[in-house]
């Protein structure tokens, strides 16, 4: 029976490269092509990025009010640089996240004595419909992460609400984000501070079409139908090969 496996987390994890030698032909889909890059002995079928239902997030064509930040409180997903960020350009910061029990330590050392409830604020976490307000009303999302980001769902989130992504180039970033499209792709914060100074020349209908044209749910399950049907066909193949010759 032809099967698919999509693998969606970091794949620099002890035990994938001995997986993929002990299977070498089973296919394996990746969320991005960045994320192959620890695995490349792989099977790799395709690359098939998520998708969002269109009518999930509306966009909003108004300029936002403030810098948003959706995401774990983690070093690795950079709310500390984009708290900088935010100081450095003299815009205010949302932070909407939860407090993992992990980092607990790293908020109260890093982060908690820079959140002063005016320019810097934290909201807590936000349900689907307050997410819809909190990335439609802002400016730009940051997203100035320092780890190999498989594909980054807030990214398209924010897209589908018309708004802007500031970015760092790690992982998934440069083929999620079209830069100067959906988007500025930031190389330090000098140049994410830069850019979100420089926010005013963004069409936020460009960044919604950018969704639109290739972050649906539609094309998502397009790309899968295709692979499934590749798959069938390899198997047919296959299967009638080994099929013995008819007798004289």
């Amino acid at each position: 029976m032809p099967f698919l496996t999509t693998l969606h987390g970091r794949l620099d994890l002890p035990g994938l490269p001995e997986l993929a030698r002990i299977f070498p032909d089973a296919p394996f889909v990746s969320i991005s092509d960045d994320q192959r890059r620890p695995l490349p002995e792989a099977c790799w079928a395709g690359t098939v990025y998520h998708g969002l239902p269109p009518d999930l997030l509306k966009a909003s064509f108004e300029p936002g009010g403030y810098l948003a930040f959706l995401g774990r409180l983690a070093p690795e997903k950079g709310p500390e640089i984009a708290i900088r960020i935010a100081l450095e350009s003299g815009i205010p910061l949302k932070i909407a996240a939860k407090i993992p029990r992990g980092e607990r330590r790293y908020f109260k050392e890093r982060l908690e004595p820079l959140i002063d409830g005016q320019r810097i604020q934290l909201i807590g976490e936000v349900d689907e419909a307050k997410k819809q307000e909190f990335l439609a009303g802002a400016a730009a999302l940051l997203f100035p992460i320092d780890w190999p980001e498989p594909f980054g769902l807030v990214m398209i989130e924010a897209m589908a609400c018309g708004t802007p992504v500031v970015a760092f180039r790690q992982g998934s970033v440069a083929e999620v984000i079209e830069h100067e499209v959906s988007g500025i792709i930031a190389e330090d914060e000098a140049d994410a501070v830069q850019a979100v100074r420089h926010l005013g020349g963004f069409d936020r209908h460009r960044v919604r079409d950018a969704f639109d044209r290739r972050f649906t749910v539609a094309t998502m399950a397009r790309k899968y139908l295709d692979l499934y049907r590749g798959l069938c066909m390899t198997s047919s193949i296959a299967d009638h090969a080994e099929q013995p010759a008819p007798r004289a």
